[in-house]
């Protein structure tokens, strides 16, 4: 008889990626990210464990999106007040303040929803420049942009 190994929380070995967001498309790098958060990249997936990997983005700010959905996706959000609806586009996004919240919220949407997604997403880590205060954990970098030729754009 064959049984299926299922992973106990202790047992959950974690490892440290980096990814260099720059030049990127934003959808693929947010899929790869959210498969390795997940941990459905390795052998002893269990998917009511969290099993994935601890992941360092840099450069968030300068990931690239294809055709017009710099322009074309806006996102909307209501104040409470009457009439109170507002919207930016996904450009306007990636030029304020906090523009690695756009990566954030893409992997986010991309992980199945519930207690394990939060402590999932607390295993991400974005930044916006190239510095990253995640150095002594020594984190393996991953070239996202050779996985395939779609992933990187000029």
């Amino acid at each position: 008889m064959k049984t299926t190994i299922s992973l106990k929380p202790a047992d959950v070995k974690k490892d440290w990626v980096l990814i260099d967001a720059e030049g990127l498309v934003l959808g693929r790098l947010a899929a790869i990210v959210a498969t390795r958060l997940r941990g459905k990249h390795k052998p002893q997936f269990t998917p009511h464990v969290d099993c994935g990997d601890n992941i360092v983005i840099v450069n968030a700010d300068k990931v690239k999106l294809t055709g017009k959905k710099a322009e074309k996706t806006m996102f909307y959000y209501h104040t409470g007040y009457a009439g109170g609806i507002k919207g930016s586009s996904l450009k306007d996004r990636l030029a304020s303040a906090h523009p690695q919240r756009v990566l954030e919220k893409a992997v986010e949407r991309m992980i199945t929803r519930g207690p394990l997604q939060r402590q999932q997403m607390k295993n991400l880590y974005v930044y916006a420049g190239a510095e990253h205060p995640h150095s002594a954990q020594q984190p393996k970098p991953l070239d996202v942009g050779a996985l395939n030729a779609k992933n990187r754009r000029v």
